[in-house]
Parts: structure tokens; sequence; C-alpha cells
């Protein structure tokens, strides 16, 4: 299927606008029909997404980008309409089709007012979106990274809960501003390279040879990225937006839009500022570490569900920039795979606190207790998820957090430490939310009859506990996706990595995924060895 090869992307990525362009002719008093529109044209976004997976090729030697469409677009700037995918990009389009499609039908009976503009927003949040993981060209990128905002903005601030507008103005102008900085920095890549082509960038990358110009280009890439994941101290509007937004917003937001900032590091950061980026991850890494025990902490004082599950992503979200930052295979693939787990546990929680909210019409921790005995279903898939997100093994997060604190210890045991602490008080405040919502008997007479999970519901949730299990279970696959991506950022920060793995086991060893030391008398600085040697 030559044709389908050569526009899956395409494909892909202009399913959930077309949708949202029918929509546009469909009037406005059928609330009925936009439900089903929008629910069909995101399930059909799921549908086309799928045949990506058995023709992706992870294999050595595959091309780095695999499915490229290259139109020009706009020739008086040299911008070309270019896609395509690599295993990183390949894995966030997958999450993005899979949590769309769920959060979309999470709304059926959840919103009563604009339907039609409600759903329309949401497939150009996902057209958004998956353009952000498939562009190839800068101009291109940052269109969708922009685009991206906008539907975001108006389902926070006309869907959302009492302080939706605050919450909606903050999440705008803190994105805008580190989008800004990173305008700047895209123009000034163009006037050195002349092109706008990630690919060409990618090949020559801004090295210490570029002198001040490759660490100023590293910041700015930096503020936008870190806003966007959100790293400490750029976290502050997560919270405001996660906690009023509707429920699928909330969805979308933890289980991809906060993925936007490490792919970013990933995709530009790391292989573009390869030197800047190896000076100054001891900053980034200082404060991975803040946010993940600042989060958790924050998480133990809060009284609302939804609050507390918005700075657990800042505790989480940390973990994968830590993952990142030590430069290290098993970090940086870790890192990877903890941002999808990241997206399937901490979306399925938003689901879950939505499922009560639209039976109670509030998310307050003392308003509840004893949910287990009226609920027994929902109990049961709340303790699923809330075992994978604080990492209990067999489940997703445990894989992911133990890759990346492996990879961290290689670099430093201290650093490996207070991320155990980290997982620690994770789990203190996920288990303290359980007991205190599903333990003890039903104090409060309204939930003494609360009905369990319907049908609908049933099917937003289970495909998250069969994924949770699945990869906590079997997670080769991938590990296997990442492998080769994980290889090329190895090599841009520390040119010549793997050849020092000289002996017999330790060329094993790094090719099983974990590292070895450099070779005695090594040009390149390894991303291992004591936290003194790490600029």
């Amino acid at each position: 299927m030559p044709f389908a090869d050569d526009h899956i992307l395409s494909t892909i990525l202009f399913t959930p606008l077309i949708g949202a362009l029918l929509m546009l002719f469909i009037p406005r008093e059928r609330a009925d029909l936009h439900r089903w529109m929008g629910n069909l044209f995101g399930f059909l976004g799921l549908l086309v997404s799928l045949p990506l997976i058995g023709r992706f090729q992870s294999r050595a030697g595959a091309p780095q980008f695999q499915f490229v469409e290259n139109a020009s677009w706009i020739p008086s700037v040299g911008a070309h309409f270019t896609l395509g995918i690599d295993g990183l990009s390949f894995l966030m389009v997958m999450l993005t089709t899979v949590l769309g499609a769920i959060a979309i039908l999470s709304s059926w009976s959840a919103i009563h007012k604009r339907e039609k503009e409600y759903y329309i927003l949401l497939l150009l949040l996902q057209t958004g979106m998956l353009g952000v993981f498939m562009s190839l060209d800068f101009v291109l990128f940052y269109v969708f990274w922009e685009v991206m905002l906008v539907p975001m903005y108006f389902l926070i601030g006309v869907w959302g809960s009492e302080r939706r507008l605050y919450a909606a103005i903050k999440f705008f102008l803190y994105t805008l501003a580190g989008s800004v900085l990173m305008l700047l920095a895209i123009l000034a890549i163009y006037y050195y390279r002349n092109t706008f082509d990630v690919r060409a960038i990618l090949e020559h990358p801004f090295t210490a040879q570029a002198g001040w110009l490759q660490k100023w280009l590293f910041w700015g890439f930096f503020f936008a990225f870190a806003i966007k994941v959100p790293m400490f101290p750029f976290h502050t509007w997560l919270p405001d937006a996660h906690t009023e937004a509707p429920t699928a917003g909330s969805v979308i937001l933890a289980g991809v839009l906060l993925k936007m900032g490490t792919y970013g590091f990933l995709r530009f950061s790391l292989p573009m500022f390869p030197d800047a980026t190896v000076k100054y991850r001891g900053i980034v890494i200082v404060l991975s570490l803040i946010g993940i025990i600042y989060g958790a902490l924050v998480c133990m004082m809060q009284k609302d569900m939804k609050k507390l599950i918005a700075y657990s992503s800042v505790s989480h979200m940390g973990f994968c920039t830590l993952g990142i930052f030590v430069l290290t295979p098993l970090g940086l693939s870790g890192s990877i795979i903890q941002q999808v787990n990241h997206g399937i546990s901490t979306g399925a929680l938003f689901l879950l606190v939505g499922v009560l909210y639209e039976r109670r019409h509030t998310r307050l921790i003392s308003e509840f207790g004893g949910l287990s005995t009226p609920m027994p279903n929902f109990a049961a898939v709340y303790l699923i998820i809330t075992l994978s997100s604080l990492g209990m093994p067999l489940l997703n997060g445990f894989i992911g957090e133990f890759t990346i604190l492996r990879g961290v210890f290689e670099v430093s045991w201290q650093w490996a430490a207070w991320g155990v602490f980290g997982v620690i008080l994770g789990a203190a405040y996920l288990l303290w939310l359980y007991q205190r919502v599903m333990f003890g008997s039903v104090t409060n007479p309204a939930n003494e009859h609360l009905p369990d999970l319907n049908a609908r519901e049933y099917a937003t949730l289970i495909p998250l506990v069969v994924l949770a299990f699945w990869i906590g279970i079997y997670p080769a696959p991938l590990f296997k996706v990442v492998e080769q991506p994980v290889h090329r950022l190895v090599e841009c920060v520390h040119p010549g990595y793997y050849a020092d793995a000289h002996t017999p086991g330790e060329k094993a060893a790094t090719e099983s995924g974990a590292t070895a030391a450099p070779a005695a008398g090594s040009s390149t600085t390894a991303p291992t060895g004591a936290p003194a040697e790490v600029k």
C-alpha cells in the first residue's frame, strides 16, 4: 500500500480536522448529533493511527524518520510542509490518538452547553497536538505549537469550573511567553543555517564552536519547554488549569500537552545544542529534583482531589526531565517510557475524578468516604490506577521509574536517593487519597446509593487498565522502539560513547540497555562518574 505509507501521517493528522469542519454544518440544536460526530471522529483518529504499529520499523539500520511527507508550503520564507516520525514521536502520536478518543468519549454526559463548539475544539486540539509530534519543519512545528493553545484556552475558559477564566488566561499567558522566546531562537537558527528543516539542523548541530550563540539558543528553547512540562518554578499555571478544566481537558492536558515539553527537550535541545546541554544539565537536574519533592509534599496538603492529582504531575514529570538530563541510555529510555506511563495513569486518575464529579458535583476529599461499598467496581479500577501511578511492580509506573533511577544512579547515587524519596512521598499521598475516599463507613448520606461504573465509563477506563498491565508485564516492545532514538541522542551529547564500551562484557551490557564507563584517556565526557565531574 504505497499510497497509504506515503500519506499515512497526513491521514492521521487531518482526520480530526475533517470531523471538526463537518460539524460546522450541523445545526447547533442537534446536540445528540454533535456527540455522535465528535466520538466518531475521535475513534476514527485512533483507528487510522493503528497501522503505524505494524509498519513502523524499529530495527537497527532503519531510517531515522519514517513515513516522511514533504511539500512546498511558504516558498518566500523557505517553509515546507514536512512530516515524519521516529520512535519517540511514534509513541507520542499513539498516546495522543488513544487518549484523544477516550477523552472525547468521557464527555458524553458531562457537557450540557455549547456541545457543538466543545467537540469542534476537542478535535482541533487533537490536530494541533499531532502536528507538534509529526512536524519536521520549524515553521510548521511552531504553527501547531501555537494552534494547540487556542482550543485549550476555550475549553478551560468556557466549560471549566468557577475560576475558569483566571485559569485559562494564566495558562495562555505562561505558554505564550515561552513560545515567544522559542520563536526568537527559531529565527536565529534560520539566520545562521538558512533553513527551517529540522533534519538538516540535526545533522549540523550548534556546538561549542558557535560560542555564545548555542548557549542562548539552548535557553530560548529551554524556557518554552520547561513551562510546558511544567518544571519547577514554572509550574504555577498547571494546578489552576487542571483543577478548572473539564474532565476531558484535564485528561488531554496531563496525558499529552505536558509531554510536548519533554518531547521538545529530546527532539531539539539535546541533539541541536549538545555542548550547552552538557554544560547546563546540572541546573536542570536540580530543578527536576526540587519539582519531584516539592510536588509530592504539596500533594499531601491538598483538599481537592483534582488539585492533588495536578500537583502529582509536577512531581512525576520531574522524573521525566531528570531521566532526560542525566544523559545516560537508561535515563533517556526510562524517561520516554515514563512519559507514556504518566499519560496513561494520570489520564485515568482524572477520568476517575470526573466520574465522581458527575455523580456528586464536588471534588472535595472530605465529601467522600467509604465509596467502596456502593461502588465496588469503581474502587477496584481506582486501586489499580493508584498502584500504577505510585510505581507498583507489574504495572507500568514501575518500569519507567526503575529505569530512570537506574540511569540516574550511574551518574550520582545522591540524585537517585532524592528520586527514591520522591517515590516514597508519591506512594504516601496516593494511598492517603485512596484511603480517605474509598475506605471506612459511608458517613455522608449522599454517597450511600451512588451508582457504580456504567458501560461507557468502563469503555474509557478498561483500555488504560489493560495498557498499564501490558507495559508493566512486558515493556520490551517500548524499549525496542526507543532504542535507536536514544542511541542517537547519547551519541550527540557524548560522541563515541558506545564505542568506549570496548570489552565484550561492556559491549553486551551497552547493547542490552546498560551503560559502560568510557575508555581510559577518552577525549569525550561520559555521562557517568561522580557528581563533581558534572558541569
